[in-house]
């Protein structure tokens, strides 16, 4: 297995739980390079999982992901989450490995909330639509997993939290297990992985119930924020129950 991402919250996380993964930092694995990422797993020890009888696993976690700096600079997600993304998927089909691509639940308009896989989307921000252009992208690959989700840290890192935002937000060591056994299940498609649907500020409490946080709105920042982007995690469950 390889997984991109490996020095963010998520593959800090996606470490543990997969100690003999390999995590290729920038320097060696560059998703805006698809003949440095070429070079990377035909040389060297890792090269033995590329190819085999039994398709090995890319988890491509890697992503431009601050909504509000991609705001101000939507080229380097258009870099980085689109046109990154494109290279893992051509390099995933060339080589016989499933794809396992980290999507967010951004992708949604926030109207509604509940999502379900099949529902349609409409990204409030271009980060959102950033992470739906690769998304669009991993979909060409039929060996391939799409995760929606929204994970964060184990406990809450801001002084505020939105109040009148609501989400399905597990912490990424959840979710890192969860993704652990659904891998191991085969899993294909789309799939949503979180929680059930709480405001961001009760998820902070939660997460943080010692600790001080004051409320927030959407209305007191100057960038696009979904109102309800929860998602319907039945699908997930049953898997995990089988």
């Amino acid at each position: 297995m390889l997984i991109t991402g490996g020095s963010g919250l998520l593959g800090e996380e996606l470490k543990k739980v997969f100690p003999k993964a390999f995590f290729p930092g920038r320097s060696d694995f560059d998703v805006t390079n698809i003949d440095q990422m070429e070079k990377y797993i035909r040389q060297g020890p890792q090269s033995s999982i590329f190819p085999k009888d039994e398709a090995p696993t890319l988890i491509h976690a890697a992503a431009f992901t601050s909504p509000p700096k991609v705001e101000k600079n939507p080229e380097e997600a258009l870099s980085v989450n689109i046109a990154g993304t494109v290279n893992v998927v051509r390099l995933c089909m060339r080589y016989n490995i499933k794809l396992v691509y980290i999507c967010t639940d951004y992708v949604f308009s926030g109207k509604e909330g509940t999502y379900k896989e099949e529902d349609e989307m409409y990204p409030p921000n271009k980060y959102a639509w950033s992470k739906l252009g690769g998304e669009c992208a991993v979909r060409l690959h039929n060996n391939s997993l799409i995760v929606r989700t929204s994970f964060g840290d184990d406990s809450f890192p801001f002084a505020k939290a939105y109040t009148d935002q609501w989400t399905s937000r597990i912490t990424a060591a959840e979710f890192s297990k969860y993704l652990l056994t659904i891998i191991k299940k085969g899993t294909v498609g789309v799939l949503h992985i979180g929680q059930p649907r709480l405001s961001v500020y009760e998820w902070a409490k939660k997460i943080s119930p010692d600790k001080d946080i004051g409320k927030l709105s959407r209305d007191e920042v100057d960038f696009p924020i979904p109102r309800d982007t929860s998602l319907d995690i039945s699908k997930m469950e049953r898997i995990l129950n089988e």
